[in-house]
C-alpha cells in the first residue's frame, strides 16, 4: 500500500491457498510440524498445503502441493471438496496475510511421507510430520490449525 503499512495484522497481504486433509486407512490425519522464522520457539501443526501459483486451480495447487510436501502423487479427479472455504488471518515471518483457502480431502490406505519436494523456505521451517487420531488431536497440548481440526476431522470422517 501506499502508506507502507500492507503486512501489518491491519492490513494484511492477500494470499491464496490450497490445503489438503489427508486421512490414512486408519483414520489418521497428516500433519506438517513447523514454526514461523519470526518465533522460531514456538511449533505447531498444520494442514499439508500452500499458495496457488499465478493462473492454478484449488484443485491443481492441492495436488502439487500435496506431492511436494509428502511424495504423494494423488489424482486430481479423487480429491474431494473443497470440503471448507474460509478466510483467515496468519502472521508469518514478521507479516500479516488474509488467506483464503479451500481444504480438500484425499484418501490412502497408508503412506510414507517424503519431504523431498519442499520448497528452500519450508525446509528451513517445517521439521516433522506424524499422522494424527481424532483422540490424539483431543488430548494434545500441542498447537494445531485450524483451531477448529477436530470438528472439520469429524466432519469429513462421517462423509
Amino acid at each position: 500500500m501506499a502508506d507502507g503499512t500492507a503486512g501489518t495484522r491491519e492490513d494484511p497481504i492477500p494470499r491464496v491457498a490450497a490445503r489438503v486433509l489427508l486421512v490414512d486407512g486408519a483414520d489418521r490425519l497428516l500433519l506438517l510440524r513447523g514454526f514461523d522464522p519470526a518465533d522460531p520457539a514456538e511449533r505447531y501443526w498444520f494442514t499439508v498445503g500452500g499458495g496457488l501459483d499465478d493462473g492454478e486451480s484449488f484443485v491443481d495447487a492441492a495436488v502439487r502441493e500435496l506431492f511436494e510436501e509428502t511424495g504423494l502423487r494423488f489424482p486430481p479427479e479423487e480429491l474431494v471438496g473443497p470440503v471448507r472455504r474460509e478466510f483467515t488471518d496468519i502472521p508469518f515471518d514478521g507479516r500479516w496475510y488474509r488467506q483464503e483457502q479451500e481444504f480438500f480431502v484425499a484418501r490412502v490406505v497408508s503412506w510414507e511421507v517424503v519431504l523431498d519436494g519442499l520448497a528452500a523456505e519450508e525446509v528451513a521451517c517445517v521439521d516433522g510430520y506424524r499422522w494424527w487420531s481424532i483422540s490424539d488431536l483431543e488430548a494434545t497440548a500441542e498447537s494445531y490449525y485450524p483451531t477448529d481440526l477436530v470438528r472439520l476431522f469429524r466432519d469429513i470422517l462421517e462423509v
